[in-house]
């Protein structure tokens, strides 16, 4: 009896994530399409462009082989971020709660600063200048420029992904936590527990403002405009994916489209108490944040530059003083 309830709850997982991975392949294009060319006037790629027809074009793209002192690693950081938010919806389902390690908090945080760090390393692992290895130092007719390095894009990419992962994605983890403070537990099932028997935390004065945070650090882990620094089109183009071609940049598109679903439905789960379940009709619920938030940040994103040193210190010093101030309400 306890092996075949097993067996139907790994089923389950396995339906529920296949759907929710589909779905999220159609996000990029809902946010292109519906959004941004709605905004900018025109007609817009079709829907199936950014998150399918695409990665099915890089697939058979020839692939490079960029310099890098550990080549292995920097192929594979493109998987072990597609992997983490795999490990991340996984954790937002019923049938985890099960695996306190897993479906808690800390968990929760541990897997975003992974994929955050992953940025670092694309960056700092790619010594390539357009796919086209440059010598060390540059020797210029009529000037020698010794003892010199060069800054490649990705290495300034890298530096601000650093800057970014030790203050930008702050507001995020303060509004994540938000929701401890009244369910009184870092576990994920205690926090959807409390908000089914005592009403939504979103609802709350506490909730709001905590909800309002979590949107500008959901921008902030997406790196969309207007805080997508380390891949600004302006100076680094691509910055830390500049040099991924093939089925690397097919797995990057794609896990674009994962993290956007997955982490509307980390809302869901610590905001209205919903976790993902496709056998449950609050699937639906799911479905409808994860869209309210890719068109809230198309909207946002469409109307905003890349902001500077100047605007962003600024605005997240603004999104973290919100996030303390939402669990000072919290806990009174």
């Amino acid at each position: 009896m306890f092996e075949n309830t097993a067996i139907i709850s790994i089923l389950a997982l396995i339906i529920t994530v296949v759907v929710c991975f589909i779905l999220s392949t159609l996000l990029p294009g809902i946010e292109r399409k519906y959004v941004h060319a709605r905004i900018q006037q025109r007609i817009g790629p079709p829907v199936t462009s950014p998150g399918i027809m695409a990665p099915i074009k890089f697939l058979f793209k020839e692939n490079i082989e960029p310099s890098s002192p550990v080549p292995g690693l920097y192929k594979a950081l493109p998987i072990i971020c597609f992997l983490v938010v795999l490990c991340m919806l996984i954790a937002l389902t019923p049938y985890a709660f099960a695996i306190p390690a897993l479906s808690s908090l800390v968990a929760i945080v541990g897997l975003l600063k992974v994929e955050e760090i992953c940025y670092v390393l694309m960056g700092s692992l790619s010594k390539s200048i357009m796919s086209v290895r440059m010598p060390f130092p540059d020797r210029v007719k009529g000037a020698a420029h010794l003892n010199t390095t060069r800054s490649f894009i990705e290495d300034i990419s890298a530096k601000r992904s650093l800057r970014m992962i030790t203050y930008g994605s702050f507001p995020l983890y303060l509004a994540l936590f938000a929701p401890v403070t009244a369910a009184k537990s870092i576990f994920l099932q205690d926090i959807v527990a409390y908000q089914q028997a005592n009403g939504p935390f979103l609802f709350t004065v506490a909730g709001g403002i905590a909800a309002i945070v979590f949107f500008i650090g959901y921008m902030i882990v997406l790196n969309e405009y207007p805080f997508s620094i380390i891949k600004a089109k302006c100076d680094v183009i691509e910055g830390p994916y500049m040099e991924y071609a093939s089925k690397y940049r097919s797995v990057v598109f794609i896990t674009r489209g994962f993290l956007m679903f997955t982490l509307g439905v980390l809302f869901s789960v610590l905001f209205i108490g919903v976790p993902a379940t496709l056998f449950s009709p609050t699937i639906i619920l799911n479905i409808v944040v994860v869209l309210v938030f890719v068109l809230m940040m198309g909207i946002f994103s469409a109307f905003t530059p890349v902001f500077t040193n100047r605007q962003l210190l600024p605005s997240i010093l603004g999104a973290t003083l919100l996030g303390i101030l939402a669990i000072v309400l919290g806990l009174l």
